[in-house]
């Protein structure tokens, strides 16, 4: 879920901007083949993980932020920081490395508050 902070100073008031959806995992691990050590579901998370960070990629390139928090589980933060854009990076302001999937809205303001 993309969310956006539509609060002003130190307020924030998080709205839903979009959901991804995962695409076509079944067609192989992040890197076009499923590792052997891998479990199918590993597979698929390192793939959404993948496609993810090049969402993100492509809307830091097309100007659609500037400024970003990252909030994911530990394991897909780790995925995504080695292939984020140097753009990217350089507008992430907090990473938080936690699972907030099923929280609120407020919940998760309090959590990168």
């Amino acid at each position: 879920m993309l969310l956006r902070n539509n609060g002003n100073g130190g307020h924030i008031e998080l709205r839903e901007e979009s959901r991804l959806a995962p695409d076509e995992l079944w067609a192989g691990g992040p890197s076009g083949s499923r590792p052997e050590e891998q479990t199918r579901r590993q597979t698929d998370e390192a793939s959404f993980a993948k496609q993810l960070t090049q969402t993100l990629n492509k809307m830091k390139l097309d100007g659609e932020f500037n400024k970003l928090v990252l909030v994911a589980d530990p394991q897909t933060l780790g995925q995504m920081r080695p292939i984020l854009h140097k753009t990217v990076e350089a507008a992430l302001i907090s990473s938080l490395a936690k699972d907030l999937t099923n929280h609120s809205f407020d919940e998760i303001a309090k959590a990168i508050g």
